[in-house]
């Protein structure tokens, strides 16, 4: 049996069902203001074509569909799908930006080393991406962070990089506002790119995750997160980890649905009324 960050997630399913989630959204953001559609030519490019059976082919063909994205100057959002997918679109960000600033919302620090011998899982892509240089370790924020562990390792290996870990408790009973205040000053005008896994939330808002964690963050805390990086240059976004068989009323992929269209309203570009 295989537990903690190393349990399969199910999360091949996940893009599809919040695809049907999102027919309940519509094209203004009255919180913000954010005209997103208006702004912006938005397009839904489809699946990437992976490897079932090969991990490591997987991530480079990933890698390749993304560096003609991104070459083609489009923004990515991406819809996961197992939080492994993040490495391979920094590989591609990286070779057109540089190293980039990494807002990471998560219950779990994924900057683990191996599991069963892989070096390439859902527990590790942060660490690979440190280990090719392709993060601004100086402008990394990991937010949510909790739960138990098999080994302190990624604690400490996320601390030793310069990375700034705000704890779950941290976030407890209120408002995120000023932490993103100070975020926002981290990050600068320089790139910066959002990987939001959904079990970074309570499991009583998000319980169809593969390894969700007690004491989560809100929803409303998440909208604070991300409309937090509104004026920031964002380079991209992924939203990972929804597992559909989890959650057969579907609240977790409406949930994850609802917070990618937060974050296409903050992208550069998109007007504000």
């Amino acid at each position: 049996m295989l537990t903690g960050q190393d349990a399969p997630s199910s999360s091949r399913f996940g893009p599809r069902r919040i695809r049907e989630e999102s027919v309940m959204l519509r094209t203004i953001n009255p919180s913000t203001g954010a005209l997103p559609f208006q702004s912006l030519m938005v397009a839904d490019l489809g699946d990437v074509n992976v490897n079932l059976y090969n991990l490591q082919d997987s991530c480079r063909l990933i890698q390749e569909a993304y560096q003609k994205i991104v070459a083609a100057g489009c923004v990515p959002l991406t819809l996961g799908g197992d939080h492994t997918i993040t490495y391979p679109i920094l590989q591609a960000m990286a070779k057109k930006h540089g190293p980039v600033g990494l807002l990471h919302v998560d219950a779990h620090m994924d900057t683990a080393d191996k599991a069963l011998g892989e070096k390439i899982y859902h527990g590790a892509p942060f660490r690979r991406c440190v280990e090719e240089k392709l993060l601004d370790c100086k402008r990394v924020v990991q937010i949510g962070i909790r739960g138990s562990s098999t080994t302190v390792d990624p604690y400490r290996y996320s601390r030793n990089q310069g990375f700034r870990v705000v704890l779950a408790e941290d976030c407890w009973l209120k408002s995120l506002v000023p932490l993103m205040a100070e975020v926002r000053q981290q990050m600068g005008g320089k790139p910066m790119y959002i990987s939001f896994d959904i079990d970074g939330l309570d499991p009583a808002y998000a319980p169809g995750t593969g390894t969700p964690e007690i004491a989560g963050l809100t929803p409303s805390q998440a909208l604070e997160i991300i409309r937090g990086c509104q004026g920031l240059n964002v380079v991209g976004c992924d939203l990972v980890e929804v597992s559909p068989p989890y959650d057969p009323f579907g609240n977790t992929a409406l949930l994850a649905a609802n917070l990618l269209f937060e974050m296409l309203c903050v992208l550069p570009k998109v007007r504000v009324v």
